[in-house]
């Protein structure tokens, strides 16, 4: 009690000295959103440094005042005190306009448009951009300023989601740079263009880009090189290519020992630092991080590599985190007033609600009370938004619900008011569980179905300009969906104060949840929202015995939502751990993929069935399913429901199996019914290190006696030679027989060719490229010798992902590498009996299936279970 007493009495005098506001603790989140992204800016905005001088002198002791005004907000600009900034500028710009001076005030309005983005006051960004491009239409404008306004317009149309007309704007931009001959600029330019690229899907443009960024490096002064290669690091890592960024970092660490005057090697360390975190070499961050500590020349980067320190061995050794906090408190205190001190406390604080002591969470709040203080100072929304919604979270652990609340909602309405999604659908978030944690259910689901809301209107958004959320978004973004789902479908709620009504359109909203995470999952995949989504109700398939079956994994329990022909959704509950049932699936997996029958193996698998078959086995009979259709959800994905065992029966004997990722991604078709024709490309030999395939050439021949095409054979199986044949011919199947892995990493998911891997977002191109030239799309992609990455429990969003960014309506592949003879007898079986009439591709693959299990030496599941069929399954 005394302890107790003594933390009121600690809350109590911070109440005091800001401002009135009740501070309290509140329970702890396992997940909470970070804060990390806005300590490394993007490049997508020129330094406010350009000198006006570039326009003619002036000589009067009024522009020595413009001068003046001007420096000082470049240094609250630097300083990150964007409203005092925009202030100087205004006043300066107001002079200039009596001097006629339109250049200079054009750049100074683009200034103001870059703090005023800052700030999230996106209106009177886009007044001040306007008026600095009518500027520019009636003045005589030097390159150089027309390009950094254009520069900064695109950055303010990217920032904004309009992507496409960034990209266009950043290219007026480099047009002038080159004109110029700015090489600095021109190559951060060329970097803006990347993430625009590479958000609107065009994956050839990424590739032609960072090309031409390599190739003109090394032509480049040694300071140049040094901070191109930097850059590169960093935009390597945001789009995933990890080993790349590595390989960057050090190229630009080694060039600085070439420079005649020393430079500061810590920002590349921080960045060295970032990758190892994102690859999960916690050791080797933590020695980058230290390093730069000790080499950083500039205050601002020896405080990024503290706070970033600080995040990993909170994570990682608590310890030596609560060792750092010291020399980090003196840091933080000597930092400017701004925005950077205002965030370094409220990441500061953020790590510590990782350790979670007393001491921590008292620390932690003191520090928020200061970053909410200097905000509202500093008149900064957007981070007094951050600062209160945190310090509601710091506040939490003596359970004061209400005075949590009241800070919560006012950071939403703080958020709101700046039109702030981003920042919204934390706070929403945040009041979902807080209702949750008082009982009060349906305030929580209000709360959370607003969060929901707010993550689709920046669906793109997230994809576009949050791409540090890749690393977390199962614990930043995914966690709203399920928990979601949760609210909806939760037992207790269906009782009699619910009607059927609500509780049908509640599983109907639970679904459409569901499918809505399928869609942001695949989109964090391949870091962009491009996927085109074609929304098709379920009612409206045209197929009268298929099942539609959605497994939902809660952390309490298994959730099936079934969608039987013509009848509302039904549900299913059944009670297992989440661990319970992960731990079952890994185990059943591993012995699925043993040569040979183990009681084990059987035993997991009927304890499958009993989860997720039995309690709607009676309703599949009643309504004469022929055919289940999985949309699966987490690990579920990575083992292959046809093994599933009952009663000394596989799944597959019973029912046509196929996959979707859901179907607001797909519109169901079946396959035309003339001959069909196939493209066929294989390897038999050993290839980048892959091992031989010896009977892929038997499986490629047996499938081209049963259907016309043409074939790719070992050395003629290049990208190149591919490529064209998709372009040219006008085959609705694509056959490759070749080594392929999939992983929930873009960058690790390919196929392999006789020249080299073709990555997924490459394979997907080339693909889209071909049904540029043909009428219909490619029906049918069959990945044959493919198989899930080693220990990834969501290898299989690569698989969703090759069936989907390709544009081919269906993927038959394999979960793991199988049995080449196998194999064989399997594609062969397959297109028999895809080309009989009233076949659809999902029975055809059960019939193939089948009768490698009739087989005695082909009759354990490693030889058939792994082959799935995503996507159109009629």
């Amino acid at each position: 009690m005394r302890r107790r007493s003594q933390r009121l009495k600690f809350f109590q005098r911070l109440l005091y000295v800001y401002w009135g506001i009740a501070l309290v603790t509140m329970s702890a989140w396992i997940h909470e959103p970070a804060l990390s992204y806005r300590l490394e800016q993007p490049y997508i905005t020129e330094r406010t440094s350009s000198p006006i001088a570039l326009v003619a002198a002036q000589t009067s002791a009024q522009v020595q005042s413009v001068d003046a005004l001007i420096d000082q907000g470049r240094q609250h600009y630097k300083a990150q005190r964007f409203t005092s900034a925009i202030n100087d500028w205004s006043q300066a710009s107001e002079v200039l306009a009596t001097q006629n001076q339109p250049a200079q005030q054009a750049l100074l309005h683009s200034y103001m448009t870059t703090a005023y983005q800052a700030l999230g006051q996106w209106e009177n960004a886009e007044t001040n951009i306007l008026h600095s491009l009518d500027l520019l239409a009636v003045a005589s404008v030097p390159p150089q300023i027309s390009a950094q306004i254009y520069n900064t317009f695109g950055s303010l149309q990217f920032a904004t989601g309009r992507i496409q007309s960034a990209l266009e704007t950043w290219q007026q931009a480099e047009t002038l740079y080159l004109q110029n001959g700015d090489e600095l600029r021109y190559f951060n330019n060329l970097l803006n263009q990347i993430q625009a690229q590479q958000t609107l899907g065009f994956y050839h443009q990424v590739a032609d880009t960072l090309r031409t960024l390599e190739g003109l490096l090394p032509q480049q002064p040694l300071p140049v090189q040094v901070i191109g290669y930097q850059q590169l690091g960093k935009t390597y890592r945001l789009i995933g290519d990890l080993d790349t960024s590595q390989r960057h970092l050090e190229t630009a660490l080694a060039l600085t020992g070439g420079l005649e005057t020393p430079v500061a090697t810590g920002a590349i360390l921080i960045g060295l630092g970032n990758t190892a975190q994102a690859k999960g070499n916690v050791s080797e961050a933590i020695a980058h991080y230290q390093q730069a500590i000790t080499e950083a020349s500039q205050a601002d980067l020896s405080l990024k590599a503290r706070l970033n320190l600080l995040q990993v061995l909170a994570n990682n050794d608590p310890i030596a985190a609560r060792q750092t906090i010291p020399l980090l408190t003196t840091e933080m205190e000597g930092t400017p007033l701004g925005r950077s001190q205002i965030y370094a406390y409220i990441h500061a604080a953020q790590s510590l609600l990782v350790l979670g002591t007393s001491t921590d969470i008292e620390t932690a709040a003191s520090w928020l009370a200061q970053a909410l203080q200097q905000s509202v100072v500093l008149q900064d929304r957007r981070a007094e938004s951050y600062a209160r919604g945190y310090l509601a979270q710091a506040y939490a652990r003596s359970h004061q619900w209400t005075e949590a609340q009241a800070l919560t909602e006012t950071a939403l309405t703080t958020a709101q008011t700046l039109n702030a999604a981003d920042i919204s659908y934390q706070w929403q978030w945040q009041l979902g569980r807080l209702f949750k944690q008082q009982n009060n259910l349906e305030a929580a689901l209000s709360a959370y179905r607003d969060a929901f809301a707010s993550l689709q209107s920046i669906h793109q958004d997230l994809s576009a300009t949050h791409q540090d959320l890749q690393f977390s978004f199962r614990d930043q973004v995914e966690p709203i969906y399920r928990e979601l789902v949760d609210l909806l479908l939760r037992p207790a709620q269906q009782d009699a104060s619910l009607s059927s009504e609500t509780v049908v359109a509640r599983r109907e909203e639970a679904r459409q949840v569901i499918e809505a995470l399928q869609v942001a999952e695949l989109d964090n995949f391949f870091r962009t929202a491009c996927l085109d989504a074609q929304k098709v109700a379920l009612e409206e398939v045209a197929e009268t015995d298929a099942a539609v079956v959605y497994p939902i994994i809660l952390s309490d329990r298994i959730e099936m939502l079934v969608s039987l022909p013509g009848q509302p959704l039904k549900q299913y509950t059944t009670v297992v751990a989440q661990s319970q049932l992960e731990a079952t699936l890994t185990d059943w997996r591993k012995n699925l993929e043993k040569p040979f029958t183990t009681p084990e193996g059987k035993a997991l698998g009927n304890t499958l069935y009993d989860l997720l078959i039995e309690p709607m086995q009676s309703a599949l009979v009643t309504a004469d399913v022929k055919t289940l259709v999985f949309v699966l959800d987490g690990v579920l994905r990575n083992v292959p429901m046809a093994a599933i065992y009952h009663d000394d029966r596989y799944l597959i004997e019973d029912y046509a199996i196929a996959l979707s990722p859901g179907l607001q991604l797909l519109g169901p078709r079946a396959l035309q019914s003339t001959r069909s024709t196939a493209l066929l490309a294989g390897l038999s030999q050993a290839r980048h290190g892959f091992s031989a395939l010896t009977y892929v050439e038997n499986e490629l021949r047996a499938a081209q006696s049963l259907v016309d095409g043409s074939l790719l054979f070992n050395e003629d199986f290049t990208t190149g030679r591919l490529a064209e044949q998709i372009s040219k011919a006008n085959q609705p199947i694509v056959h490759l027989a070749t080594h392929g892995q999939f992983s929930s990493k873009v960058d690790e998911t390919f196929i392999l060719a006789w020249d080299r891997p073709i990555p997924v977002v490459e394979m997907s191109e080339l693909l889209k490229a071909g049904d540029l030239n043909r009428p219909d799309p490619i029906e049918l992609l069959i990945l044959s010798a493919c198989e899930t990455a080693t220990g990834d429990t969501r290898a299989a969003l690569g698989l969703a992902g090759v069936a989907l960014q390709s544009g081919t309506r269906s993927t038959l592949a394999s979960l793991w590498t199988v049995d080449d003879a196998s194999s064989a007898a399997f594609v062969d079986q397959f297109y028999q009996h895809l080309g009989q009439p009233d076949t659809s591709k999902a029975d055809a693959l059960r019939q193939a299936q089948l009768f490698l299990l009739k087989n005695p030496d082909y009759r354990h599941p490693t030889y058939w279970s792994a082959y799935v069929l995503v996507g159109n399954w009629l």
